[in-house]
């Protein structure tokens, strides 16, 4: 028998319990430096070193987390249903958890690139990129990171999935980080939706279930429901 397919996007709510701390403070400043000035094309054309230093400090903390009781408990539907975790986080928190089918909008925090052939991916070792470190075309290695003005690659397979999705689970995410918000769209009628957020609200969906929660309490409560089904 064919299994139902759960397609599920989470957002930076869905790490936050694990002690991944956002890199805006409560000004949108990391050290006094604007986002766009250390990720975005521009800031890496004019100031290499400092994007690096801020992806360094992200790599180290990753490295420092734990996969939280939300990322563990979504790995069970996998048992009885084909799951699919779009995520617009970096982190690697959910392979980490033992999800097997996960696809990064936003890039990956662990993953390197040459700045020249966006195609040459691959893992770096330890948690520091320098300047002078080659990928296989000579060419500097860069975060495999989507920036501010960058296209999304992976968009395209990301709807084609919510397109097909029997239930569409929202976590952790305010939707207002585009295109990845325009996912909810894209949900076919007969789709059942959850939407878990400590401030969730259904402006942005109809038939939306609604559940006012973090992704730790949240998470396991939705999971041992769609599990008795």
């Amino acid at each position: 028998m064919k299994k139902r397919k759960i397609v599920i996007l989470t957002g930076a709510g869905m790490s936050a319990e694990s002690g991944i701390k956002t890199f805006r403070d409560s000004n949108g400043l990391w050290e006094n430096h604007r986002v766009e000035e250390v990720a975005s094309p521009e800031a890496w054309r004019s100031n290499p070193q400092l994007v690096l230093d801020f992806y360094n400090q992200r790599r180290k903390q990753l490295y420092e987390v734990n996969p939280n009781e939300g990322h563990r408990t979504l790995v069970k539907l996998e048992d009885q249903f084909d799951v699919h975790i779009i995520t617009q986080n970096v982190d690697d928190l959910h392979e980490r958890a033992g999800s097997s089918q996960v696809v990064h909008l936003h890039g990956e925090l662990k993953k390197v690139r040459s700045e020249h052939n966006e195609k040459l991916i691959t893992t770096l070792e330890g948690w520091e990129l320098k300047l002078g470190d080659l990928a296989q075309d000579g060419a500097q290695l860069r975060p495999h990171i989507v920036w501010f003005g960058e296209a999304v690659p992976l968009m395209n397979l990301a709807t084609a999935l919510v397109q097909k999705a029997d239930i569409f689970i929202i976590i952790g995410t305010s939707l207002n980080v585009y295109p990845a918000a325009g996912l909810v769209y894209d949900a076919p009628t007969h789709c059942k939706k959850y939407y878990i957020d400590p401030h969730a609200y259904a402006s942005q969906m109809h038939d939306v279930e609604l559940i006012t929660a973090t992704a730790t309490q949240g998470v396991p409560a939705l999971v041992n429901q769609l599990l008795k089904v």
